[in-house]
């Protein structure tokens, strides 16, 4: 039988700390946990290697053996009869990451060395935390403009989420344990949902404030009046001053987008009016547009 790197099976250097170690064996564990890999032989085959590793280089006394020999493993047993007198119990710890295994899938090299056993101690199977899922929802200003609820399908799973008004282009929610499932009764893992919002709308988004421009004619500019205008809350009725000028601004506070999370509470909406010159006019419209322009004179 061949001698076994277990140090470049976790993919780590003989100087690593146990924090080195743990960090090595999680980060391949999450990969390959059977769980995770139920049709995958090879990984299957890795995560039993790279439990092997973990059992030898977690354990004090077994990686000092381990270091100590090397490839000189055939010599284990006299370095057992020379250590006797001074032995001291190994430490019997939970391991702090994840990974239930059957010793009987050692190598015949970690048997031949370490007896096939953890020195008949009992080892708890400790929990594996499931793993957490990523998805993105895409939703229009006007959606996200009122709290209404969704289904989402997550690993052939239909979940109804209620999605708050307020909500941001990018923003994350997470949903704590709609993630995959736990092993060996740990936690389920959790749902992260990104936001991508479209807009398709006369209106633009800033935050909780909606700015929009509103056309005038020349008339209403010049005597003012009242326009209509189409929000995202509704319908609004605009009492336009006299004598409003080309890109005049105005101000209407608590029309704008709702504030995430706080209920009644809204940004403002800011209108920019574009007085729209007249076109096509009659022989009669323009003779009276003259007569104007003498008075102005």
């Amino acid at each position: 039988m061949s001698f076994i790197d277990y140090y470049e099976t976790l993919g780590i250097n003989k100087n690593a700390s146990e924090d080195d170690i743990k960090k090595a064996y999680r980060k391949l564990a999450r990969k390959l946990h059977p769980d995770l890999n139920p049709n995958d032989k090879e990984a299957h085959s890795k995560f039993q290697k790279i439990n092997e590793a973990n059992e030898v280089l977690s354990d004090p006394e077994k990686r000092k053996k381990y270091d100590q020999y090397g490839e000189h493993w055939e010599h284990g047993e006299e370095y057992e009869q020379a250590q006797r007198a001074n032995s001291r119990p190994r430490n019997t710890g939970e391991q702090s990451y994840a990974g239930d295994f059957d010793e009987s899938n050692f190598s015949d090299f970690f048997a031949s060395m370490f007896g096939g056993s953890s020195g008949g101690s009992s080892r708890a199977q400790v929990k594996y935390r499931g793993q957490d899922f990523n998805s993105e929802l895409s939703i229009t200003l006007e959606e996200a403009f009122t709290t209404h609820a969704r289904t989402l399908k997550i690993q052939d799973k239909n979940i109804r989420i209620t999605i708050p008004a307020g909500i941001e282009n990018g923003q994350t929610i997470k949903l704590r344990g709609y993630g995959g499932k736990g092993v060996n009764g740990g936690p389920d893992g959790d749902l992260f949902i990104k936001f991508a919002i479209s807009n398709a709308s006369n209106m633009r988004r800033s935050g909780n404030d909606l700015y929009t421009t509103v056309d005038l004619d020349l008339y209403t500019a010049i005597l003012g009046g009242e326009k209509t205008i189409e929000t995202l809350s509704g319908k609004i009725k605009l009492k336009i001053k006299p004598e409003t000028q080309n890109g005049t601004k105005s101000r209407l506070k608590g029309k704008g987008f709702p504030v995430y999370k706080k209920e009644g509470e809204f940004g403002d909406l800011f209108i920019t009016y574009h007085v729209m010159v007249p076109t096509d006019l009659t022989d009669k419209q323009k003779e009276l547009f003259i007569e104007l322009q003498k008075l102005s004179q």
